[in-house]
């Protein structure tokens, strides 16, 4: 079954987190955590979404190599100009949902549209 979410004048957070929910698989009666669900969800509208001039400046993004000096960090703004909301989404999503082998098999159901 495909869901449809209209981000338009929402905050990031709570269209990510109706999403992981959907991907999950919890809205369905037949519900099973080692089952990925067949339903796909579909985020429309998002760059209309609701930002405020704070949080893109001071919401960081960090990642680490592993390597001395690896340290990498980059601001929501700087992530946006860079890759757009569609990766705001699927990182917002992606980590909502745990952290198991399963994952990946379920973040290929999100589709994210500008």
């Amino acid at each position: 079954m495909k869901h449809t979410i209209d981000a338009q004048g929402k905050k990031i957070g709570r269209v990510a987190s109706q999403a992981a929910h959907i991907l999950l698989g919890k809205h369905s009666p037949t519900f099973a955590k080692n089952k990925v669900s067949a339903d796909t969800v579909e985020i429309v509208n998002a760059s209309k979404v609701d930002v405020t001039l704070k949080k893109k400046t001071d919401d960081l993004f960090v990642t680490y190599t592993g390597f001395r000096g690896g340290l990498k960090s980059e601001s929501l703004g700087e992530l946006i100009k860079r890759r757009g909301m569609t990766e705001v989404f699927r990182r917002a999503v992606t980590r909502m949902l745990p952290s198991n082998r399963l994952r990946d098999d379920r973040i290929k159901n999100l589709t994210v549209k500008e």
